[in-house]
């Protein structure tokens, strides 16, 4: 399916594994160099940029990718079973929150792109990094329908915990499986020097067939929408960009500056990216008001633009605020409130 399909760069509509996927061509720069024609592919949780590049597969088995990189992997829960994935580990035991299983045909299997040795560093972009066992797993459970992972892959601790499995080690053993890993040198040497250990040969991931370069869409940066800031503003002027727009993640992360083709794919993309924001924020707002009594409960909260005070300029000047508004009170934020309220 098309929109407005008579334009240059129209934007496509296609449905896969129930989720609503919209992409077309953009041109993305850093707001200094020339832009760069990149494929902008949108789900309702993330916004990803994609650049063509022509790759030659290397690992037959297509299993675990490199540990020197950190990627995001967007899971829809399941009424049964969750997110279809077990985890050990803790700061209790000075240890990362580590996958350690993922169950066949449920929703983190179903990504294929999770895989068990997978370190998880944030849930929906908030770092879980320093959390014991117990608050990864409540954090997890009530990270909402859609959850968006950043994780970083592991190979030594792989072998080890799918030793585990094969043992039948029970899910809530969690002291003894970390005394143990810990104790394993290769994946304590793995974590301080970044070293790459043994892939086990068990992979439930299809096998590649295919050892010819090919054409692939790689994603150069990808931008949780949960409560993202979505502007058009020129940083330190009373300017909008014409035609372009930049979108920045909770997490820190930025689209750079986007460039449309002309001002109705500039609409419409506002308009799809504004939407997810808008529907993710209230989905969020939902959750955050389950602790709260009625009258404390947020009515509203979003993005908005504070005006800067500077005598030595002649024109006004604009800042980001977070805007909270709560039982009888008003909030103003640098970043989101993640965590506390």
């Amino acid at each position: 399916m098309k929109i407005n399909g008579k334009m240059a760069t129209p934007i496509e509509e296609k449905v896969d594994q129930n989720l609503k996927i919209r992409t077309g061509m953009v041109n993305v720069s850093d707001g200094k160099c020339k832009p760069e024609p990149l494929r902008l592919n949108l789900t309702m949780e993330l916004l990803t940029l994609q650049r063509l590049e022509i790759v030659t597969p290397t690992n037959p088995q297509n299993g675990p990718p490199s540990e020197s990189k950190e990627r995001m992997v967007q899971i829809t829960r399941q009424k049964q079973g969750g997110l279809g994935l077990s985890i050990k580990g803790g700061a209790e035991h000075k240890l990362p929150i580590l996958i350690s299983r993922i169950y066949k045909d449920q929703a983190a299997d179903i990504t294929g792109q999770l895989f068990v040795g997978d370190a998880i560093i944030k849930v929906n972009g908030e770092y879980i990094t320093a959390c014991p066992h117990d608050d990864a797993v409540n954090i997890l459970r009530n990270a909402g329908d859609i959850v968006v992972l950043t994780v970083k892959h592991y190979r030594a601790a792989t072998p080890f915990l799918q030793k585990q499995l094969a043992k039948d080690t029970p899910d809530s053993d969690n002291d003894t499986t970390c005394a143990e890993l810990k104790a394993d040198e290769g994946y304590k040497s793995s974590v301080n020097n970044g070293g790459g250990g043994t892939i086990s040969r068990s992979c439930s991931r299809p096998m590649s067939i295919c050892s010819e370069p090919e054409k692939r869409w790689m994603d150069v940066v990808a931008v949780p929408l949960m409560m993202a800031y979505v502007t058009r503003y020129i940083y330190g002027t009373d300017k909008l960009r014409p035609n372009a727009f930049e979108v920045r993640g909770i997490n820190g992360t930025s689209t750079g500056i986007i460039h449309c083709d002309d001002l109705a794919i500039l609409s419409q993309w506002l308009k799809l990216i504004n939407d997810n924001v808008v529907g993710l924020t209230h989905l969020q707002m939902k959750l955050y008001n389950r602790n709260f009594a009625v009258g404390e409960r947020i009515e509203y909260m979003g993005w908005v633009n504070e005006g800067v005070i500077n005598n030595n300029i002649s024109w006004q000047s604009y800042k980001p605020r977070f805007l909270l508004l709560k039982g009888t009170e008003v909030m103003l934020f640098e970043t989101p409130p993640v965590s506390k309220i």
